[in-house]
């Protein structure tokens, strides 16, 4: 088992790591649109998915792995009226390949932002 803590991704809030390798498979922690400098991007839910996904492909590059490589995505939303907008910008970046995925309304998230997405993807 190895932690992995990515330089170029915002820095974890609290005692945890960005990832955890184990045998083939990468466990991301959730991530939360915040920008490296530790700030939320935006209050736009398009703009705070996209800085969403761009972290986790920073996490999971440093892990070994790409989104390609993902098999699951857990994703959690603030209002699930933003659903549609959420899956716009998801399907930017998963279009050929899609990963079995989950997405649950939650009651609130770290800093009050609108979503938040954990992976789980195959080392290449």
């Amino acid at each position: 088992m190895k932690s992995i803590n990515a330089a170029n991704a915002p820095e974890a809030l609290g005692p945890y790591c960005h990832a955890v390798v184990v045998d083939s498979l990468v466990f991301t922690s959730g991530q939360i649109p915040l920008n490296q400098q530790g700030e939320v991007v935006s209050d736009d839910v398009k703009a705070q998915t996209k800085q969403v996904l761009e972290n986790l492909k920073i996490v999971l590059e440093e892990s070994g792995a790409t989104l390609d490589s993902v098999v699951k995505s857990l994703i959690f939303i603030k209002d699930m009226n933003d659903f549609q907008d959420i899956n716009s910008v998801y399907g930017e970046y998963f279009n050929e390949h899609l990963p079995a995925r989950s997405c649950v309304e939650v009651a609130r998230l770290p800093k009050d932002v609108k979503v938040e997405i954990e992976m789980i993807a195959k080392i290449k």
